[in-house]
């Protein structure tokens, strides 16, 4: 727990210092000498309201929103709306005067022309958008997935006070900077009205998304300290204490856990413990009236598929899980694929029915976009199937490609079918010791072959003609932004990879024009429809090459896979 609080506490202190405070910093800054020196409690007061504000709704406000059957954007426009207010109190005190009217004779806080530095600082903490990392993201998907513990507020409110530190030092050097200028002293009518424009526009800037490329534009060494910090093995395991990671207690006697199992005899059925739940789920996709499906209502046996659409080693299972369907379900056997989406565009169900389509797959798919069901699972790979029995224990685990015909094997005992030849399904092919797949978004960049990598602004780079082995390098202008990144002027990538296959995940609309350096007459133009997906670069041979990349403009481009 100490771990945990210790970091929790340098990460929101390393996020306030970024550029994601920039929205809010304008409003702490003034706000803090509305009054002179009148008000000395006012910087802790604004910084303490936005804080509150903060981790009490990150905490409960996804829960409270469900609750209430509001949008998901609700919070966020009331804090801008009544930032909008106070600062149009302040900017005009006629309206200040209306305004505090209905709040006289009671005792809820005032909107007045001074500002009421506790109401704007919660207005602050419902629009303030710090920039995500593992604690973050730790705290807002267990809040949603895991139900808010002891030890989730003790991480929430670390990092909260972490940010307040920073923000408070702004406020207080900024009323201090105010006590000392005579002007500002001699003019706080008008410093209250120029807080109380200053308020209005940062309302609108949060409203219209105006400063999310300055947000984006963390420096380096933050970005670098932040990732060496909170990606810690250790950070790491705490954080999976706290999501109840740590390894599953075995769920009688004999059970295994499902890393256990996975790691076990694939050809014998085991006992992996029961099957969980599928909860969260956004909507069904090859079920009748878009109905769900509860695995306690099924009575044969049940192969349950994690999978994500662009991921390359997921494709290469549907001709087996496919030809399983056909082959099995009249027998009693119900795949369901679980599709828990690795990047944004994969959240789109469109985009996932069109691939449902394009794939062969008619049995059901859950669409996961929140991780819910992931989360039950306690996944994390791409793909990674769970075989469940008629009794509702799972038999079977697998993480990743293979073990095709052992699974089918297990598949024929539960059913208790006559025993057939195993499915032999093209994959796209499998070439020994291929190069890994290669992520070309900041969040997960581990192969760029470059001097420095600037993440969120548009930089223009010294390609490298001759990359490491199974690395690439940027040429020309790219925007590298958290998971992929964006094409601008004269933009290349060169590839020093081993496979028979060269796929890349790309979005937009443009052409990608591909050359190898061992082979003088490969030329192809790759065309980007529009569509968000895997487009392929080479199919061939196994090779041991250099491929040459050249972009139009605006193209998002994803992740590397080979085959």
């Amino acid at each position: 727990m100490f771990t945990l609080i210790l970091v929790g506490l340098v990460s929101g202190i390393i996020t306030a210092i970024s550029p994601c405070v920039l929205p809010v910093l304008p409003a702490i800054l003034t706000s803090s000498i509305q009054d002179g020196a009148a008000n000395k409690r006012r910087p802790y007061v604004v910084v303490g309201g936005l804080v509150v504000s903060f981790a009490v709704f990150t905490l409960i406000g996804g829960v409270l929103i469900s609750l209430l059957g509001l949008p998901d954007d609700v919070l966020r426009w009331a804090g801008i709306i009544t930032l909008a207010i106070v600062g149009l109190g302040l900017a005009v005190p006629a309206v200040g005067h209306i305004l505090e009217k209905p709040f006289v004779n009671t005792k809820i806080p005032t909107l007045n022309r001074d500002g009421n530095g506790f109401v704007m600082g919660l207005a602050l903490g419902l629009v303030f958008v710090p920039c995500a990392g593992p604690i973050l993201a730790s705290i807002t998907v267990l809040a949603a997935t895991n139900g808010v513990s002891w030890g989730l507020i003790v991480l929430t409110m670390s990092f909260s006070v972490g940010i307040a530190i920073p923000l408070l030092m702004f406020g207080v050097a900024g009323q201090s900077i105010g006590k000392r200028i005579k002007a500002v002293r001699e003019r706080l009518q008008a410093i209250r009205i120029a807080s109380g424009v200053i308020l209005m526009l940062t309302a609108l800037v949060i409203a219209t998304n105006l400063a999310e490329p300055l947000q984006r534009s963390v420096p380096g060494f933050l970005a670098n300290i932040q990732e060496s910090i909170e990606n810690n093995g250790n950070v790491q395991g705490e954080l999976d204490n706290l999501a109840g990671r740590e390894a599953a207690a075995p769920a009688s006697g004999n059970a295994l856990t499902f890393d256990e199992c996975e790691k076990g005899d694939a050809t014998v059925l085991q006992n992996c413990g029961p099957a969980r739940d599928l909860p969260g789920i956004q909507e069904w996709l090859n079920t009748p009236n878009g109905e769900a499906i509860d695995l306690d209502n099924l009575d044969g046996p049940v192969l349950l598929d994690f999978w994500t659409y662009s991921c390359i080693n997921c494709q290469r299972t549907f001709p087996y899980l496919t030809a399983w369907d056909d082959r099995y379900r009249d027998d009693g056997l119900t795949i369901i694929g679980v599709h828990s989406p690795e990047f944004n565009f994969e959240k789109v169900v469109g985009n996932v029915e069109d691939a449902t389509e394009r794939y062969g797959i008619e049995y059901p798919v859950a669409i996961d976009n929140d991780f819910t069901t992931w989360r039950e699972w306690d996944q994390r790979f791409w793909p990674a199937h769970y075989l469940i029995d008629q009794t509702g224990t799972v038999r079977q685990v697998h993480y990743g490609e293979g073990k095709y015909e052992a699974t089918e094997k297990l598949i024929q005992q539960l059913l208790d079918a006559p025993p057939q030849e195993a499915v032999v399904a093209d994959t796209g092919g499998h070439t020994e010791g291929r190069t890994p797949e290669l992520y070309v978004g900041k969040g997960r960049l581990a192969a760029a072959d470059n001097d420095e990598i600037v993440s969120g602004e548009a930089t223009t780079y010294t390609g490298n003609a001759t990359p490491a082995e199974d690395e690439f390098s940027f040429g020309g202008e790219w925007t590298v932004e958290g998971e992929y990144s964006t094409t601008g002027a004269d933009a290349t990538l060169d590839l020093n990879f081993y496979a028979a296959d060269v796929h890349l995940v790309m979005a937009g609309e443009g052409t990608v024009t591909v050359t190898l350096a061992g082979d003088s007459s490969y030329n192809e133009v790759v065309e980007i429809d529009g569509t968000s997906d895997l487009y392929d670069l080479y199919v061939g041979e196994p090779t041991d090459d250099t491929m040459h990349l050249e972009f139009s403009e605006g193209i998002e481009v994803y992740a590397f896979t080979f085959g």
